[in-house]
């Protein structure tokens, strides 16, 4: 059974990283019967090492097509996140239709039987039925992410009337309208509900036993036509490559208790405001508790780092005078990347201050550190939702008057998962959902069985 799939993955390390490690399963599960070619968009200006990186870390089986950088110069600086991600693709979707008929002619190879795209690929579907290869969705986000995505229609109408009314997702646990990803009303919802229930199928990168309720409304409900295979948790078991910085960090932790450290880091595209910043450095120092920082220099749009490459501003001239000196006993700043995989399995790593990204709450669970939510856009807002009233897994933030989440809070929130009740009552849970992720990853576990039957669907 030989398989040849086609992965087009949205611009991103986030939408990446899990797409390779669906592919690391299945060439661990198929062995040599898998080939797997990734169509990488790209946005001029936007950094590509890092997915190169990735890309040529992968075994012989699987290849890399970067295709030509598209001009977003035309956008607005107000555009949103995922206004830039769905332009790259529209984009590429030429230089996409070629690479498909240069693959599906290529005498050495078995044409492509399937098209794997995340949530915002949905749009070359058409291009795909041209060279008569299936279509299917990997969910980069939550079950419950993906339940709202297929009730965006009403959810849109709701936007429109500012209703205050909280929502519930048939299986999950109930929001606010506050709580809804921010570009709900960026889209048309009807065709991205018609466009996702014409998929052949839908990878999911989450598991039953973490969300029995959404997966069996997405299995039941009419309003989801194409298959569901939970494939999770698929999420990254460390790297061998690591920066100096990273191996610092590794060595700093091991200098100190089990579970004592705080990791706080919002991901590879969050960014705070200045103030922010300040607020969030001075709420560390009052808590007196261990923590490992990986800071960014701040900035006015929550997602700056997504779509830009680093710049030359040092984070460290932003943070309060002074402050480095004082939590220097016990506090480790570093201002590039962090080997975040590591660091969460480490045994001294206590607690996760996070951005509520679906793969860092992954990461989060299939290690049991129990999380302070702290969500800043797409759907992150939901999730954190998920963890704190579904889950009981993470405290989240509140926000002041003035926008802002006070040093006051942080101090508060940080005392308790590190050092109260409430923080050891969190660990037990979490305890039982890194030994159902561990499950589903197993032998005939829930998630292999569906990975093998798609397999052979692709065939």
């Amino acid at each position: 059974m030989e398989v040849h799939i086609a992965i087009f993955p949205s611009p991103g390390m986030g939408h990446l990283i899990p797409l390779t490690e669906l592919t690391r399963q299945l060439l661990r599960l198929l062995r040599r019967q898998v080939f797997v070619t990734f169509i990488i968009p790209t946005a001029a200006g936007a950094p590509i090492k890092p997915q190169n990186d990735i890309l040529n870390a992968m075994p012989e089986n699987v290849t890399s097509v970067f295709l030509p950088p598209v001009d977003l110069n035309d956008l607005p600086p107000e555009a949103s996140l995922e206004a830039r991600i769905s332009l790259t693709l529209t984009r590429s979707l030429p230089a996409l239709r070629q690479t498909l008929a240069e693959l599906t002619h290529d005498s050495t190879r078995k044409p492509p039987s399937a098209l794997v795209v995340d949530i915002f690929g949905y749009p070359s579907f058409e291009i795909a039925k041209e060279f008569d290869i299936s279509p299917y969705i990997f969910s980069t986000v939550s079950a419950m992410s993906l339940v709202g995505i297929f009730h965006g229609p009403p959810l849109d109408q709701m936007f429109k009337c500012n209703s205050t009314e909280p929502i519930t997702f048939p299986g999950c646990v109930p929001f606010q309208p506050t709580d809804l990803p921010t570009p709900v009303h960026d889209y048309d919802p009807v065709a991205r509900c018609t466009m996702f229930n014409s998929a052949k199928g839908i990878l999911v990168n989450s598991f039953v036993e973490l969300e029995p309720g959404a997966f069996k409304a997405l299995e039941e409900g009419e309003w989801c036509k194409p298959d569901i295979f939970p494939v999770g948790p698929l999420i990254r078991t460390g790297s061998k490559q690591q920066t100096n910085d990273g191996f610092e960090c590794l060595k700093w932790l091991d200098k100190h208790p089990v579970g004592s450290v705080l990791f706080v880091s919002f991901g590879s595209g969050g960014t705070l405001s200045q103030k922010q910043l300040v607020e969030l450095a001075f709420g560390l120092e009052k808590s007196g508790q261990r923590f490992l920082w990986a800071v960014k220099s701040p900035s006015e749009k929550v997602n700056a780092s997504y779509f830009s490459a680093k710049t030359d501003l040092d984070p460290f001239s932003f943070l309060p005078v002074g402050f480095l000196d004082r939590v220097r006993d016990h506090g480790l700043v570093v201002s590039s990347w962090v080997p975040q995989v590591e660091i969460l399995a480490h045994s001294s790593t206590g607690g996760f201050l996070t951005h509520c990204g679906w793969n860092s709450i992954l990461e989060s669970i299939a290690n049991g550190v129990p999380m302070i939510a702290w969500p800043l856009y797409a759907e992150q807002r939901m999730n954190a939702v998920n963890l704190t009233d579904g889950l009981g897994v993470a405290y989240r933030v509140k926000v002041g008057e003035n926008g802002l989440v006070g040093s006051d809070e942080i101090d508060k929130r940080v005392r308790s998962l590190i050092e109260g009740e409430e923080g050891d009552k969190m660990r037990t849970k979490l305890a039982e959902l890194k030994e159902g992720g561990a499950m589903a990853l197993s032998q005939d576990g829930s998630s292999i069985r569906p990975i093998l039957q798609v397999a052979k669907m692709w065939a």
